[in-house]
């Protein structure tokens, strides 16, 4: 059994422990590889592993990496970045979902791109759920995430299946549990508005460090890279 493959059955482990605290079923809960900076050969061994669902933080990166994976056809890859606008036209090439959308200006750039290919992308939004100002994301219940709510209906080629988010890092994960908690209210208040075009059936939250307490609080997506690959170096790209 590779080390990725040990990694994985850990993780396998607490997140079915955490889905059995919680009286959830473990199955509803995806396990996304998170590859950045992780070379195509570290992410073929977590395919063989069985993992299917793949996330990326950079276009280019990928890019360059996705000759190499291209022959996987069951494999998904999601760009899960803070995604420029200038560059929503290659990724709606290379990802079946962008899990960071974070601007009406994203989606119209989105929308436009997968039209010219003839084809319907995943979004999901990416709610900002702490102060920090590097960290992307739409304020929750503000005037811009109504809008972009609102105009849902205007992008065909864009599928609203819910919401993102990355709460700031606390060496507690205990920590991090009011934002998670905050996030499903959020995802809940939406879904029960019954919006045309909008979905709200995931809700991508918890990384390796805070997966557990993720979950606990309805993650419906952990991402999930170090405690599966191990810590990243400036070798590891």
């Amino acid at each position: 059994m590779s080390i990725v493959a040990h990694n994985l059955k850990d993780v396998r482990a607490r997140i079915e422990a955490a889905a059995s605290r919680a009286g959830r079923n473990p199955n509803e809960i995806t396990c996304m590889a998170v590859t950045k900076t992780f070379p195509a050969e570290r992410i073929l061994e977590a395919y063989d592993a069985g993992l299917r669902v793949f996330g990326e933080n950079r276009v280019q990166e990928f890019a360059e990496k996705s000759a190499a994976l291209r022959h996987l056809p069951d494999a998904e890859w999601h760009m899960i970045g803070h995604l420029q606008t200038n560059k929503a036209a290659k990724a709606a090439e290379l990802f079946v979902a962008v899990d960071s959308l974070d601007s009406l200006r994203l989606a119209e750039k989105l929308n436009l791109s997968a039209r010219l290919l003839a084809r319907k992308m995943a979004v999901l939004i990416e709610i900002k759920v702490g102060e920090e100002e590097a960290k992307s994301g739409v304020a929750p219940d503000s005037e811009e995430l109504h809008e972009l709510l609102g105009k849902a209906p205007e992008f065909e080629h864009l599928e609203f299946r819910g919401l993102m988010a990355i709460p700031p890092f606390a060496d507690d994960p205990e920590q991090t549990r009011s934002s998670f908690r905050r996030l499903r209210e959020l995802r809940d208040r939406i879904a029960g508005r019954q919006l045309p075009s909008v979905g709200m059936q995931v809700l991508s939250m918890g990384m390796s460090h805070d997966f557990e307490v993720a979950i606990e609080e309805g993650s419906t997506c952990v991402r999930i890279g170090t405690a599966i690959f191990g810590e990243r170096t400036k070798t590891t790209i």
